[in-house]
């Protein structure tokens, strides 16, 4: 039996009584359908596992959610027997703000932060939920892969890849320490090459040690709300980056936290919305190691 229910029984009525969710998928968005669609679309291909859908809409105007390929994507996760939540937040408090709220929604044992610009290849959302259990770390992140970056192998880059062969610790990152080092090898198309080299069994995953993953992170929800979530979003000025970043530091020095290869997750190399990158999150709460790479 799938978790989600099959096109042929879509019209009917269901008396099943819903699969309670291992995973809630929190999407914030801001003024990109098209993006956006194609994220839940990818989404809808996960009929696996059995997961929530929470959108939080920060777009300005017209709602996410009535933009025709994104209210077809989410009556196709409604059909497939999905709860989806939307949740209208417009006031603009910054990234870190705007990832509380989406936590403070949150009731499933684990939560999938989503970025509203990524494609998942059906079944990455189990394999990371398999993941995150086996590991039973505090998070497991699936970095993002450019696809326009397909044909350029940088080996400088991925020289840092480091397995992990043993349970996941936890560790200490921050700016100019070793584990730092790591952030070079999610660029570009890094983690398709390094997947490829390792020549995975379908839907097979290796874990290996990460500086942080961005736009798509799988959290044991209580072991990030052990920490605090996002609530430090009050000491950042509205225009900040890195607010993952400082979130899963915080898990790692406690729980351990590991990324998953080959990560079925494909950035769509829109531009990005976030444009003030002047404060970064980790220069403010670490301010101590704020220097020392820069």
């Amino acid at each position: 039996m799938t978790a989600a229910r099959w096109s042929g029984a879509w019209a009917r009525p269901s008396h099943d009584a819903p699969l309670d969710a291992e995973v809630d998928v929190l999407v914030p968005t801001v003024g990109r359908p098209a993006e956006l669609a194609t994220t839940l679309a990818g989404l809808a291909a996960q009929t696996d596992v059995a997961f929530r859908l929470v959108l939080s809409d920060q777009s300005a105007g017209q709602d996410a959610a009535t933009a025709p390929a994104v209210a077809a994507m989410l009556r196709v996760l409604e059909a497939q027997g999905r709860p989806v939540t939307l949740l209208a937040h417009p006031e603009r408090r910054g990234l870190a703000e705007h990832r509380q709220h989406l936590l403070d929604h949150a009731t499933a044992p684990a939560v999938l932060y989503l970025d509203d610009d990524v494609w998942l290849e059906p079944g990455s959302v189990r394999r990371m939920l398999d993941a995150l259990r086996s590991l039973g770390c505090g998070f497991v992140g699936s970095a993002v892969q450019g696809l326009s970056y397909l044909d350029d192998r940088r080996p400088h880059e991925t020289a840092v890849y480091e397995p992990w062969d043993g349970p996941v610790v936890p560790e200490v990152v921050r700016r100019g320490t070793p584990a730092f080092d790591r952030l070079s090898l999610h660029n570009a198309a890094n983690p398709t090459h390094v997947a490829a080299d390792l020549d995975v069994e379908p839907g097979g995953w290796v874990p290996y040690r990460v500086a942080w993953v961005g736009a798509c992170v799988l959290y044991d929800r209580a072991a990030l709300e052990a920490v605090g979530g996002f609530g430090f979003w009050p000491v950042l000025p509205t225009e900040h980056a890195g607010e993952d970043v400082v979130a899963q530091w915080r898990v790692m020095e406690r729980f351990g936290g590991a990324g998953i290869l080959p990560s079925g997750a494909v950035h769509l190399e829109s531009p990005t919305t976030v444009t003030d990158r002047r404060v970064d999150a980790p220069d403010v709460l670490f301010p101590e190691h704020a220097d020392a790479t820069h």
